[in-house]
């Protein structure tokens, strides 16, 4: 897939329809300053500290494509808790030539939502359709741990030809599931998908010709892996291990 392929090619903010860059979401230092995020690649993550926006930012264009912004599938309607900003009202999404034949956003701060979502529309009666969690490995989401269900989705809910928003993706999944994933992740890029990952894990962003976006203050830069505060800390620590604790703890 070359650019001019790609689902989603970018979305840009509405500064003259913003109604104040005083109040939430546009206060944020991020968002107070953008004009025009741009994806040229068919994996970009989001990379920065907590607090950054990247999180917001990535709901933003979620619902601004048409998800729920609790998560799930374009088809997903519930509200558990009306949590999200308004930043997606905000904002004009460029499509590619090509429309996604699949797509999901997974937020892993309300999966949980999600799961009991499947499991409430499986409950009801309907002899004609197939139930939903079937689509998912064929057993509820909530008989399986933390970690197995949000590999389940990838694994198999995940179909390819689809356009896959996930925030903080990792937040379960151990380090090995991790590897796991970028596994699954590079069979769907072969199979036309594009992904936009909010992430901590270096792990992830290890993923080859990916475009990672540091959010720092006001800004939004392309970086590689190895100038991300993530891969320096981490691998100052695991090379380190003794003298950091030593550091961090204050022990003789």
């Amino acid at each position: 897939m070359n650019n001019s392929m790609l689902y989603l090619r970018h979305a840009e903010l509405l500064r003259d329809k913003v109604p104040s860059f005083h109040d939430y979401p546009f206060n944020l230092p991020v968002v107070r300053t953008l004009e025009r995020l741009v994806f040229e690649q068919q994996v970009t993550f989001l990379v920065g500290e907590n607090g950054t926006g990247k999180s917001t930012l990535l709901e933003g264009v979620a619902a601004a494509w048409g998800f729920n912004p609790e998560g799930g599938t374009l088809n997903f309607s519930f509200n558990t808790k009306s949590s999200h900003s308004g930043l997606y009202e905000f904002f004009r999404i460029a499509r590619g030539v090509k429309r996604p034949r699949d797509g999901f956003f997974l937020r892993a701060e309300s999966y949980y939502n999600v799961a009991s979502y499947i499991d409430q529309l499986d409950a009801e009666p309907n002899d004609d359709s197939p139930r939903i969690k079937d689509s998912y490995g064929g057993k509820s989401l909530h008989e399986q741990s933390h970690g197995e269900s949000f590999f389940a989705t990838f694994l198999h809910r995940f179909g390819g030809r689809g356009l896959y928003i996930l925030d903080e993706p990792e937040a379960a999944l151990s380090p090995l599931r991790q590897m796991s994933l970028l596994v699954r992740m590079h069979e769907l890029v072969q199979q036309h998908s594009q992904f936009i990952i909010a992430t901590h894990s270096p792990i992830l962003m290890s993923y080859p010709g990916a475009e990672i976006f540091l959010v720092e203050g006001e800004s939004i830069r392309s970086v590689a892996l190895e100038e991300t505060e993530h891969y320096t800390v981490t691998k100052a620590f695991m090379n380190n291990r003794e003298s950091m604790l030593h550091e961090l703890l204050g022990e003789e």
